[in-house]
């Protein structure tokens, strides 16, 4: 016992040793951009965090080539190192000029952390001194950085640690930056996409928002009301992997037995509803609880006109499908399929505008964790080729999200690092229904 506490606390041993800021390469002048209505739910919710881990050589090189690279793609990007700011009339607007800091960069040091401790880590409570910004609500771009990084030389490699303001970007803009960066550090003289800017032409609604930064956020930041939830659960975290055989297995078994007027499902319905159906089981419900899954959907194509898939902000809603627990489990699989299938399909320019329309008229500014109990909720993708992501020294050992914006049923889909069509299903539940869960064979497909 006490080898694995000394092991825990060499792990958690990170030494920041600066923080600069990096700005675009050239003066670019005095920029806005309004914030739209796809973003402004979103300034409750925490900086979004991305770890990359690599192997690395020279750690000094490694961290001049990075900046080197940043400074360059900001120029594109120039959205990333303004701040958040309000116009006459209080709408929230991205600004930008040549004066303010830039983006923040730590350059830290964890001498006795190895690659291969970090990948046996399956709690990011344990990885969150390699990543900014914990705990630093969105609405704090008001005063921070929109994008923050931290560079942590390992014994054997690197960690690069990212924190985006969540009210800028969602996951689709969150690696088309990400991957633009690589590009340029990888000899590229200019980046192959650049990003589509103009957030009004997908929504153009003004909306004024009466939101202020609760006065003890700095200290706690724990809720868009300065509310402490340390008498929350205890929440643990793992990661499942399953193989293309296995999803195979799980979506050939629900489209054997297609529902009334049900498409083929995909692998994604497929996979959601397989997740859905083993957190209800681990939750042990009643029978008459509901119980919810919200998948969050790229509008980018839906929206009409349509946006370009290098649309860079938020276009992304949650998409809700509830019933109860007891019909959901007693009824086969492809009667939870349909209903997520079903949920996506009709969420067409149409629905979407009606859902703009109904939040203008009476906005409300949600915290990340308010869709309820019993909720089961899916962010990431495995479309994100998270590891084709090489600065110039290899594709990454791993990738993860941080600890921001977790909560029992927050649910992470990564492109595995074995390529192909292999899923890793990143899951946080309370402690009790975890252990449920590791030991559910029907989930795990085990015989």
């Amino acid at each position: 016992m006490a080898a694995e506490v000394a092991k825990e606390e060499t792990m958690m041993k990170v030494k920041i040793l600066s923080k600069t800021h990096i700005k675009p390469q050239k003066p670019l002048g005095r920029r806005e951009c309004q914030l739209v209505t796809f973003d402004l739910p979103y300034l409750a919710f925490y900086y979004n965090q991305k770890l990359l881990i690599y192997k690395g050589g020279d750690f000094e090189d490694i961290v001049e080539k990075l900046k080197d690279g940043l400074r360059v793609v900001l120029e594109e990007f120039y959205q990333l190192a303004g701040k958040l700011g309000k116009d006459e009339d209080g709408v929230f607007r991205v600004e930008y000029d040549d004066d303010m800091e830039g983006v923040e960069v730590g350059v830290a040091v964890a001498e006795e952390m190895e690659i291969a401790d970090l990948l046996a880590e399956e709690d990011t409570a344990k990885l969150k001194e390699l990543v900014p910004y914990n705990g630093i609500l969105n609405l704090e771009g008001l005063h921070r950085p929109l994008l923050a990084v931290q560079l942590t030389k390992l014994r054997d490699g690197l960690a690069i640690g990212c924190a985006f303001n969540h009210a800028i970007v969602d996951g689709t803009s969150t690696w088309h930056f990400i991957t633009s960066w690589a590009e340029i550090c990888n000899g590229s003289s200019t980046i192959s996409v650049p990003p589509f800017l103009e957030r009004t032409k997908a929504r153009n609604t003004r909306v004024k928002l009466n939101i202020e930064l609760p006065s003890d956020a700095p200290q706690h930041a724990t809720s868009a009301n300065g509310d402490l939830t340390a008498s929350d659960p205890p929440l643990r975290e793992k990661i499942f992997r399953f193989s293309e055989s296995t999803i195979d297995q799980i979506k050939s078994k629900l489209n054997s037995n297609p529902s009334d007027g049900s498409k083929t499902f995909s692998t994604f319905q497929s996979l959601s509803t397989h997740v859905w159906r083993a957190i209800t089981r681990a939750r042990q419900l009643k029978p008459e609880d509901y119980t919810v899954v919200a998948v969050f959907a790229d509008c980018r194509k839906r929206v009409d006109p349509p946006m370009p898939e290098r649309y860079f902000g938020n276009l992304i809603q949650a998409i809700f499908t509830v019933t109860a627990a007891g019909l959901l489990l007693a009824s086969p699989p492809e009667f939870g399929a349909t209903m997520i299938q079903k949920a996506i399909d009709i969420h067409d320019s149409k629905a979407i505008d009606g859902r703009n329309k109904e939040w203008e008229s009476n906005p409300k500014i949600f915290q990340y964790k308010d869709a309820g109990p019993n909720c089961v909720a899916l962010g990431s993708s495995p479309r994100f080729k998270v590891y084709d992501v090489d600065f110039g020294w290899g594709k990454p050992e791993s990738v993860r999200s941080g600890s921001n914006n977790r909560f029992d049923g927050m649910v992470y889909l990564y492109q595995a690092k074995s390529g192909g069509r292999n899923i890793d299903v990143e899951i946080s539940l309370e402690a009790n229904a975890m252990e449920k869960l590791e030991e559910d064979k029907e989930f795990l497909m085990e015989a």
